[in-house]
This record gives C-alpha cells, structure tokens and sequence, in this order.
C-alpha cells in the first residue's frame, strides 16, 4: 500500500514520516539548509496486508504544486497533516483539491505539533478540517493526534497504517503495463534507473518497454516493487526499473512514461471527462 501525505507547508509532514519509519526524506542540501522540501520523498516499513508500505512525502510549498501531484497520483491513501498551532491553511485546501480531483476516499486526518498548544485547541483544529474534508470529499477521516518530538500518538497512527487494506485495483492489473516516470538517477555499475507508481498492468525482468514521448524501446535490466528486488511488479507498487536501451539520461524527464509496447500508438480521437470542484472561481466555457 502506498500512503502519501498532504498539507500545508511546516505542518511537519516530513517529521511525520521520519517518525513513522525512521527515515528523513529530505536528501538534498537545499532542502536540509532550508528545512523545507522541495522535491518527493520516499520511505518504506513493514506491513500486516502486504510486505512493505511505502510512504510519500510531498512539498507543502504552493511553488512545488506540481511535485506534489506527481508524488499523490496512484497512491492508495493519503495522511491529510495539519498543525495543531496554525489549523488549516491555504496549502492544506489546495491538497485537499487536489486529493478529490483524483478521486481519493481513503484519508486519515492527522493533528500534528500536539504539544505546542492545548487539548482543546488541537480538538478544534481537528473539527474545522473534518468539516472540510467532508465538504471536499464527501467523507469523514480518522483523526490522529500525534507529536513529532515526544512521540505521542505515533505508534497509534503506524498500527493503524499497518492494518490498512490496499485499494484494489480490479481489472487493472490486466492491462498493459503503464507507469509515470517521477524519478530518473544514474547508478555506477547499473545504468540508468528510474521510478514511479504502476498504474496498470504488470512488468516483469527482461521485458521490453517503450518511453514515451521520446518513442524507444528500453529492456527492464533491473526491477524492485516497494523497495524490494523481485522479477515482477504490478499495478499500485512503488516500482524502480533499471533500464538499458539507446536512451541517455537526459532523455528522461519526471511525467514520461514507460508503457507496454502495444499501447505505443498515438490515436486520433481523446474522450475525456471533466470534473469542476463545486467551490471553482471559474465555470468551464
């Protein structure tokens, strides 16, 4: 299962997942010096349904709007985290947007930087974003009231992530492969790896892939599904793919895609459907 967080800047998400899996998924300089992310970032740990449960960490900054879409898209749950302090802010309703826009009904509230205020502060905050949540997305969260530095409440929200049932993906999986490219680094000794959240279909080692747009043909050299060396990955794993084609990693860019071959065509007729949030500034001419 793959868990994304959301909400706004210095809510202290990446604090949340350190604590939940031990892993500080700020690691760029940048975002060290600066104590902001900035780009995605990944953790995982064990879990009672499947064997690992890989989390996301998004930028809560409006400027990184776009790595915060590229990191909850195909997630299976998302962890809505909102200071206790500040309550809900501009980036936590603009996520909020986002996760309904995508359709996402699996969300746990999670009252952080409980140990900067009163109870009865982080009980309000808790009850002015239920009240947005449901507004948004049509359903009530479970709430979580943790701390970061002294570890309440922690344990309490990982049990609960780890008995979590994964979306299912029905029908999905039989489909041709297809997965968006949200990483791209070159390994010493391997080559080329880049990763991203299957949305459909499966892979296995050995098979042949196209990247798109650039069109080529790449072999899958390498493969892990959640942080774990396998043969084969599916629809809704964190999968990283090694890759050894005539491609250069320049070629690659976060948003293309790896895909199955024979869906490599372009088509000349798009059908599309539209959904306008109700609270939307603007009609849609």
């Amino acid at each position: 299962m793959i868990v994304a967080t959301a909400g706004h800047v210095d809510h202290g998400k990446t604090s949340l997942v350190k604590a939940l899996t031990g892993v500080d998924t700020d690691t760029l300089a940048e975002e060290k010096a600066r104590g902001l992310s900035i780009n995605l970032g990944y953790a995982y740990v064990s879990s009672e349904h499947q064997d690992t449960l890989g989390f996301i960490d998004v930028p809560g900054h409006q400027r990184f709007i776009n790595n915060m879409i590229a990191g909850v898209s195909g997630i299976d749950r998302a962890l809505l985290v909102v200071a206790a302090d500040d309550g809900p802010m501009p980036q936590t309703l603009e996520h909020l947007d986002v996760l309904a826009l995508l359709g996402l009904s699996q969300l746990d509230l999670v009252i952080t930087k409980v140990d900067r205020c009163e109870e009865v502060r982080a009980e309000h905050v808790a009850e002015q974003t239920q009240a947005l949540v449901t507004q948004r997305l049509g359903t009530r969260a479970d709430v979580f009231y943790v701390s970061s530095v002294t570890g309440d409440g922690i344990e309490a929200l990982r049990q609960h992530l780890k008995k979590a049932v994964p979306r299912r993906h029905t029908g999905i999986d039989q489909q041709g492969f297809r997965l968006s490219i949200d990483r791209r680094f070159h390994v010493k000794g391997a080559g080329i790896v880049v990763t991203g959240t299957a949305s459909a279909g499966q892979v296995a080692l050995g098979q042949t892939l196209t990247l798109l747009p650039k069109g080529v043909q790449v072999r899958v050299r390498d493969l892990r599904a959640n942080d774990q060396v396998t043969d084969r990955a599916h629809t809704g794993q964190r999968v990283a793919l090694c890759v050894t084609g005539k491609v250069q990693l320049e070629d690659i860019e976060r948003g293309h895609c790896l895909i199955d071959p024979t869906l490599a065509y372009p088509s000349q007729r798009v059908d599309a459907e539209v959904c306008i949030l109700v609270h939307s500034p603007h009609g849609l001419k």
